[in-house]
């Protein structure tokens, strides 16, 4: 007969009952299991990503927390933050840090503080500097992911825009006169070459992204592009309608680009999605495409398709009317506010699904297990 010897048996007896009792301990006899820790995602970026109009001020009006960046809670990282917390991915939730701020350049991300521009109450004296947003963010080793929407306001999009508009006025539908000054050096309101803007911002973009990851070693970083604002055939567009892309200024009345100049505008968006892409791609980032799904939604359609304001739109009753644009003021009338070629509800429900699914791919790759 098989015979064990007195310390086996204590020592078999032992671990039984410690068995039994870590099992007695969990609910049901089960082990416990602790619950995973949530991912943390950074959302940075300018006014396409902090929504300026689009839902309500966050924080809200009145709050000491206000800081001039028009964040709100109808843009595109509150939605997406929404749709994770309803069906987290591999059941985890997610953390969300909205440090976006309408008017950020490329280099107010990592390397520069900001002082923000918001028009809505702004406190007597203006709106104190902000840090960078890396640094607001919190960016570290333990960031899952960073999603960063930037680089119209280093281009200088809305100079360029403008400038289109003082050079179009009165000038034939097909003409480029804001084309060929940007070609052949820059209009005396933006001096600057166009493909000195293309090299600039790419070099730019790359710096800001090593910046980036040197912050949070371990995240995901994802770059969102612009989606469609022009279209590439301009000749629908109403050059007298300020909610498509003319526009009222004090002093001096209604500008309006020409129909070349707004395709142009089409290739300069679709270049500048192009500098974000490749550079992303380079640094083994991942670019989210908003442009291709976004096509025959922009400023130019009928109020039920665009998925972009125009130059005036429709925005809650504590957006103005009227916004300074470098040294002119921009009015709007009919009860449309200065909407300035921004998203609206509809374009930010559009960039959340594209933001989303990329999050949910890229927070469910077997590395990340």
């Amino acid at each position: 007969m098989f015979r064990l010897d007195p310390s086996s048996a204590r020592g078999i007896a032992l671990a039984v009952l410690a068995a039994l009792t870590f099992a007695a301990a969990a609910p049901g006899g089960a082990a416990a299991v602790p619950a995973p820790e949530p991912v943390t995602w950074a959302a940075l970026g300018d006014s396409y990503t902090s929504g300026v109009f689009v839902g309500d001020p966050s924080p809200a009006l009145g709050s000491a927390d206000r800081d001039g960046c028009d964040r709100t809670t109808g843009a595109y990282p509150n939605l997406v933050a929404a749709a994770l917390a309803a069906d987290p991915p591999r059941g985890r939730a997610v953390r969300l840090t909205d440090v976006s701020c309408a008017g950020a350049t490329i280099g107010q991300i990592a390397a520069a503080r900001q002082t923000p521009i918001s028009p809505v109450r702004a406190p007597e004296g203006g709106w104190p500097a902000v840090a960078e947003q890396v640094v607001r963010a919190g960016l570290d080793a333990r960031t899952d992911v960073v999603t960063i929407g930037v680089g119209g306001n280093s281009l200088s999009f809305g100079g360029i825009f403008t400038s289109c508009l003082l050079a179009g006025t009165g000038r034939p539908d097909g003409a480029t006169p804001c084309r060929d000054a940007y070609e052949a050096g820059g209009p005396p309101l933006d001096p600057e070459p166009i493909q000195d803007k293309y090299d600039r911002v790419a070099r730019e973009y790359a710096a800001m992204l090593r910046a980036v990851r040197q912050k949070a070693p371990g995240a995901e970083i994802v770059t969102v592009g612009y989606p469609a604002i022009f279209p590439s055939d301009a000749a629908g567009c109403d050059r007298q309608d300020t909610s498509e892309l003319a526009a009222d200024i004090e002093g001096l009345g209604r500008i309006s680009a020409t129909h070349g100049d707004i395709a142009w505008l089409h290739d300069v968006h679709r270049h500048l999605n192009g500098i974000v892409r490749a550079v992303t791609e380079r640094a083994g980032g991942t670019y989210v495409d908003t442009a291709t799904g976004s096509a025959g939604h922009d400023v130019c359609r009928p109020r039920a398709v665009k998925w972009v304001e125009g130059v005036c739109g429709e925005a809650a009753a504590y957006w103005p009317d009227a916004v300074a644009v470098g040294p002119l003021t921009l009015t709007c009338d009919g009860g449309s506010r200065a909407t300035i070629v921004h998203p609206n509800a509809a374009g930010h429900a559009a960039l959340a699904a594209r933001v989303e699914a990329t999050l949910r791919s890229v927070l469910t790759r077997p590395h990340r297990a």
